[in-house]
């Protein structure tokens, strides 16, 4: 897709400065030009569409009151953030977003002084905006810092710990809470109700509007009455506006603000703008706002792949395969039936773990604990000490904010709490935030837990059993995307723990792989074999522990051997195979580890990635005839 010329108001528009110089006619016309770009560009490519839509106006009115990127604009997840990258010297490059060389689908500071913090996990903004605004104070100037947060990602424990401290230190900070009821899945927790009660207390805001015009317009005495008036307030305002939560935080609390209303929203901000101290104002915004196919289903848009802008259906993928998602969803849906200790954890990503099946099955064993993966944890924890069977379902990304009550709470403890990693390696066009690209560094250290990943979607499903009756902690990472295709076994079976499995044998050397990388390095088996090079090709199954016999048998035999891995290589699995060489005198074997060097991976397609790093048919097949024509030996 390539950038359509622009017209219109949207033509003439290339930064905050143009955006400042439009009267509220021209705003309001340039919200309807950016959101057709933002549907157009989400259409054809995919992306973050829900999120951006609903905050158009808002992005307008923040960026016309305020002077960025001077004052520092922070945004939080940066699923909203598609009008501000738009709006910010990016439009001619925003037909890329998400693309391989494109522009990032989140604010990056590589990309433009208008993002002022990479973001891409949720309740990072108020935290990072208290650290800018503490900065600007040791430097003696004199910035605004906001920070716009979702509802959902306020639920989130950081966002609290921000709040906590940011009110203590009375330094001119704004909070801007955006409150579109929705997050990835409904949001949940007393924090999501409080806020609904404010919602509810709009009607106290336009009532005391329409006193007060009424009490300016008695003559003599109509200006002395509001300001009596403004003196019961304070006396009333816990009763009636249940904003007192952020006030007794030390905040300010301004709203709620229709967020759709552009002359309200810059009138407020006008007057924001001159306040002093820590403020936090909330705006009331929908979700999809301007696309009815998003308003009326704004979780199926919030993250979403190529659709038909004019129907909203989403435009059918390549393969009819069903995902890995898909198939652990239902695989746990089936052991819960024989189980009625096993229950489901997941934090604010029900739909995109594929516990939706689950959690109508069993409403009542089905927990979903909002933005708020280091509780989601540790409650499983709890659970498990009463001898129920978590499953906590967390993508592999943000499974990295849980790491210490993973050690703390459950490996320390022995218990038996089930990490189901989804996401797991290259995810794709998210980028660098969104890959899960470390999880068997970070887990492989910890005593007492068995990490398992599945060559395809039915050694899945019985890992996923062996998994629920190991009796102690247990992750099982799995890959984005669609299965391999592979008949799906009728009955379940029990993988006896650190058992690999040896598919194709061959002299010429081996390759022991892990999880997703076992097909690829299968096809390039074959394709070595019609060459007369016939390797050996080893299912790993288990990281921990690891198949010593099997791998030690591998090594006798074969004077060289390739691990491969959808993970950095750094203390990742093909470290795990050279350590147990090392230990057991056997250094002599040449050892080429073939995974992620030590660098971020930035976005492309997941076919694009593996191509670029080597881990599909043609790279393996080119690495292993550089290591049979490499005389050397060692490990790399």
């Amino acid at each position: 897709m390539t950038q359509k010329t622009l017209t219109g108001i949207l033509g003439s528009v290339d930064s905050p400065e143009d955006i400042r110089r439009l009267d509220l006619t021209g705003l309001n016309l340039l919200a309807q030009e950016i959101r057709q770009m933002i549907i157009d560009t989400v259409s054809a490519h995919g992306g973050h569409l829900s999120s951006s839509l609903g905050t158009v106006e808002l992005t307008l009115a923040l960026h016309h009151v305020f002077s960025t990127p001077e004052d520092r604009l922070i945004w939080d997840v940066g699923h909203q953030a598609y009008a501000h990258k738009i709006i910010t010297k990016r439009k001619d490059l925003f037909h890329s977003l998400r693309q391989k060389g494109g522009i990032s689908g989140f604010p990056r500071r590589e990309e433009s002084p208008y993002d002022v913090f990479n973001v891409g996990h949720s309740g990072t903004s108020i935290s990072a905006a208290a650290g800018i605004a503490e900065a600007r104070c040791l430097k003696k100037e004199n910035f605004k810092v906001l920070a716009v947060i979702g509802d959902g990602s306020m639920g989130s424990g950081m966002a609290f710990e921000a709040l906590n401290w940011s009110g203590d230190r009375k330094k001119n900070l704004i909070i801007v809470l955006n409150d579109n009821e929705l997050s990835i899945s409904p949001n949940v927790g007393a924090l999501s109700s409080y806020l609904n009660r404010i919602m509810t207390a709009q009607r106290v805001t336009k009532f005391k509007s329409d006193l007060k015009t009424l009490l300016r317009s008695i003559p003599f005495v109509g200006r002395q009455m509001v300001n009596f008036s403004r003196q019961l307030e304070e006396a009333f305002k816990s009763f009636l506006v249940p904003g007192v939560i952020f006030e007794e935080l030390g905040f300010t609390y301004v709203g709620p603000l229709e967020g759709h209303r552009l002359d309200n929203l810059i009138k407020n901000f006008e007057n924001i703008r001159e306040m002093s101290g820590p403020v936090l104002v909330h705006v009331v915004t929908r979700k999809g706002k301007g696309y009815k196919f998003a308003e009326d289903d704004p979780q199926k848009f919030h993250g979403i792949g190529p659709f038909n802008r004019e129907t909203g259906a989403v435009l059918s993928s390549k393969t009819a395969i069903a995902s890995y998602t898909r198939i652990f969803g239902d695989t746990l849906v089936s052991l819960a039936r024989q189980n009625p200790a096993l229950v489901a954890i997941t934090a604010a990503m029900c739909e995109g773990t594929g516990l939706d099946s689950f959690a109508r099955e069993f409403p009542e064993r089905f927990y979903d604990v909002g933005i708020a993966e280091q509780h989601a944890i540790t409650y499983a924890a709890g659970l498990a000490v009463e001898s129920v069977v978590p499953v906590v379902a967390i993508y592999s990304t943000f499974m990295q904010r849980g790491y210490d009550q993973i050690i703390h709470d459950v490996c320390l403890q022995k218990l038996p709490v089930v990490l189901a990693l989804d996401r797991a390696g290259i995810v794709g066009a998210d980028g660098p935030t969104h890959h899960g690209l470390f999880d068997l560094s970070f887990l492989r250290s910890l005593p007492n837990i068995i990490i398992m990943a599945p060559k395809d979607e039915n050694e899945l499903r019985h890992m996923l059993k062996t998994a629920v009756e190991s009796g102690g902690p247990v992750a099982i990472r799995y890959p984005r995307g669609a299965g391999v295709g592979v008949p799906l076994d009728e009955e379940l079976r029990h993988l006896p723990c650190g058992r690999g499995e040896i598919i194709t044998q061959g002299e010429a050397l081996a390759i022991i792989a892990i999880g997703s990388t076992v097909y690829p390095a299968l096809a390039a088996a074959e394709k070595l074999s019609g060459q007369g090079v016939k390797v050996t090709v080893i299912n790993a199954r288990f990281v921990k522990p690891l198949d010593e016999e099997l791998i030690l048998s591998a090594a006798r035999t074969h004077q060289k051997i390739i691990t491969i891995e959808e993970n950095v290589l750094a203390g990742g699995f093909g470290s795990a195979v050279v350590e147990l060489l090392a230990d057991q005198g056997l250094t002599p074997v040449v050892v080429k580890r073939m995974g992620i060097p030590d660098e971020f991976v930035e976005q492309a397609t997941q076919e694009e990635l593996r191509r670029q790093y080597r881990l599909d048919e043609a790279g393996i097949v080119a690495t292993v005839l550089e290591t049979l024509a490499d005389g050397g030996g060692g490990q790399s």
